[in-house]
């Protein structure tokens, strides 16, 4: 049967094998500017998973392009590195792409030794918390030749293709917008005068690696911000690229200051594709679409409706290096979803360090996780099929042992269930049956509804023990507790509970924060009646949004700490705080619960104390480890390791993991 994402395509003379293509990802993997094995046998990977391009960055044009932990080419020392980057992406069977970018007004000072980050005027980026320098015509003919050189490099190190990025916010786009370019001159002003810059790189760069030489434009389809350039004026700039010289442009969404998701799985697959026909419609060269792609089925949809030439997918790699073979021969059930949490990609940017991935516990460690075959074959007895059990019994199944896992409950997942029932978060829900389904394509044995006791021990006699058994809600030592109207948020979200019109979420850490947004969203719009509203235009769109967000439910969210979602990870937070606002749920920090009454919930704070109206508490004071195995196991005498939240209770992350280094090492 036809498949139009394994279709070949041609930018400029070179031709990519297919239509799925890795965006420029900030990995944090390189040495000062210098690219390391680590990231080489990262993207080596991912070549021999059967992409079809590879684009590597981005890549520093100058020395206040970005910082250290970013891949340097704008010197000709980081040549050497470069070609072993592009010879592993092309002895491995994809085309390599190496994106050239300045950071602008998103680099910080502390990384420029105290020297001040450049853009086309001083405004203040709510990213860094920094004011710029604004920078004089004379630099920017500068910057706009250290594009070139850095292209030459490119070229010379072997790339197939060098992709310019004009687009999120960066130092080109901060060009385009109004919001940050205030300047007078002939780089200032009109939309001719602001785009110069960005066309002056595009024409130098095709004027330094040829006309034969593949060059892709990563542009924004819409900045997302407020003030910012219009949607007309960036259809102009795409067809003038294009008219320049650009092969092709890469259309993404966003600047890193927009308040609107454009990564976490709040966001619908393939939400922003739009973006790309728009822009397709207007031009003459292959478009790329990019967010959110996770899946092939997507993908395909989007390449057959017209949306795009070419597909990015970037996360979606990361979680699963093979996605694209296992698509390309009937193996798509075996794929292992990116789920959009930003756990191990985009938050470990935030604390320096390199790319990880909660779904794929290899990512980033590529030559230090291969599994190698146990000298030693046991017998292993997973106990819980939760995330941990069953990453666990995976990797100890390709050690080669012969692996039981017990789950006492018929469904696998634990609390990956719980966390996919918040709308916006049903990718959690994936997970869950991706690392079932990773349990049978191999050869272990899973039996649901069977709680193991010492008889089962004794039959199966097992060498070692993973206890992966999980954790429980906290019951808190509160006067009132044991109403009838007070209830556990894991209740809620699994659906064993309702709750009333007025609900007080005790607990304002991940639980309470995506139980209350549970809870708010109840009685709102779904999608589907939105859109036939919409399409019938059959009320105002104020009122439209008004239904879309508005339930009948008053949600209050009370915390002891100082500030919500505290467990949760920077990339999703401020999400799930924002979202908060938007559903209209009220919330209360630094306040202490003293008692639950018939009528409410007795507080106190600052404000002094009170009492607030509820029909339903709903308990999200945290878990605590079921692992009441244990001590029969020592008795036993039997070799055991405690996992997961079992042993503590902490992120899916943590969990999958953890489960992965046991069953690899055992």
């Amino acid at each position: 049967m036809h498949d139009p994402l394994f279709e070949p395509i041609k930018i400029n003379k070179s031709e990519f094998k297919n239509r799925i293509y890795i965006p420029a990802m900030h990995l944090s993997m390189t040495g000062d500017f210098t690219v390391t094995d680590r990231m080489i046998d990262f993207y080596a990977e991912r070549a021999r998973g059967g992409v079809g391009a590879i684009c590597c960055g981005f890549a520093t044009v100058d020395e206040l392009a970005g910082n250290m932990t970013f891949i340097g080419a704008h010197d000709d020392k980081f040549v050497p590195g470069l070609t072993k980057l592009a010879s592993a992406i092309k002895e491995n069977g994809a085309r390599a792409v190496l994106q050239l970018n300045h950071a602008g007004r998103y680099n910080m000072s502390a990384f420029l030794n105290g020297e001040s980050p450049v853009a086309p005027s001083p405004v203040a980026s709510r990213l860094t918390r920094e004011t710029p320098r604004e920078l004089a015509i004379e630099e920017i003919k500068t910057i706009v030749g250290s594009f070139a050189q850095a292209a030459q490099r490119a070229k010379k190190a072997g790339f197939d293709a060098v992709e310019i990025l004009s687009g999120t916010g960066y130092l080109i786009s901060s060009f385009l917008s109004p919001v940050t370019n205030k300047r007078s001159d002939e780089y200032g002003g009109g939309l001719e005068n602001r785009m110069r810059f960005g066309l002056e790189v595009a024409g130098a760069v095709r004027e330094a690696v040829g006309e034969d030489y593949a060059l892709i434009i990563r542009l924004n389809g819409n900045d997302l911000m407020p003030g910012g350039i219009e949607e007309e004026d960036l259809f102009e700039y795409a067809s003038r690229l294009a008219a320049l010289g650009a092969d092709a442009l890469n259309i993404n969404v966003g600047w890193h200051e927009a308040r609107i998701p454009q990564i976490v799985s709040e966001v619908p697959r393939g939400a922003f594709a739009y973006l790309a026909r728009r822009i397709r419609d207007r031009v003459d060269v292959p478009v790329i679409a990019g967010h959110r792609i996770n899946d092939p089925e997507t993908a395909r949809d989007l390449l057959e409706e017209a949306y795009c030439d070419m597909v990015s997918m970037g996360r979606a790699l990361i979680a699963d290096p093979l996605l694209p073979e296992k698509a390309h021969t009937g193996r798509e059930d075996d794929i292992v979803h990116c789920i959009g949490c930003a756990q191990g990609c985009f938050d470990n940017l935030f604390k320096m360090k390199g790319v990880e991935c909660l779904c794929n516990p290899r990512a980033g460690y590529e030559a230090d996780t291969r599994i190698k075959p146990a000298d030693n074959k046991k017998k292993i007895l997973v106990i819980g099929g939760g995330a941990a059990g069953m990453s666990a019994a995976a990797a100890a199944c390709d050690r080669g042992h012969e692996v039981i896992l017990c789950e006492k409950d018929e469904v696998l997942g634990g609390q990956l269930h719980l966390a996919g029932a918040v709308s916006g978060r049903e990718e959690f829900r994936q997970l869950a049956h991706d690392l079932e389904r990773q349990l049978s394509i191999r050869k272990l044995e899973v039996r649901r509804g069977l709680e193991v006791n010492e008889a089962l021990l004794d039959y199966e006699k097992p060498d070692a023990v993973i206890l992966a058994t999980g954790a429980v809600p906290v019951v808190p030592d509160i006067p009132g507790v044991d109403l009838p109207h007070v209830v556990q948020a894991w209740d809620v979200l699994a659906g064993h509970q309702r709750t009333g019109r007025n609900v007080v979420v005790v607990g304002g850490g991940a639980v309470g924060v995506e139980t209350a947004l549970h809870i708010a969203r109840k009685g709102t719009l779904s999608g589907e009646v939105l859109k036939f509203l919409i399409v019938q235009r059959a009320e105002k769109p104020e009122n439209l949004y008004d239904l879309a967000i508005r339930s009948s439910k008053k949600v209050t969210l009370v915390e002891m700490m100082d500030k919500m979602g505290q467990d949760i990870g920077k990339t999703t937070r401020w999400v799930m705080i924002q979202d908060l606002k938007i559903a209209g749920i009220k919330t209360k920090t630094k306040t202490k619960v003293k008692e639950i009454t018939e009528k409410g919930v007795v507080i106190e704070n600052g404000d002094g104390i009170k009492e607030l109206d509820a029909d339903t508490v709903v308990l999200a004071l945290g878990s605590k480890p079921v692992n009441a195995l244990k001590q029969l196991l020592e008795n036993k005498g039997l070799e055991y390791i405690v996992i997961g939240d079992a042993l503590k209770p902490a992120k899916a992350f943590d969990a999958v993991h953890q489960g992965f280094r046991t069953g690899s090492r055992i």
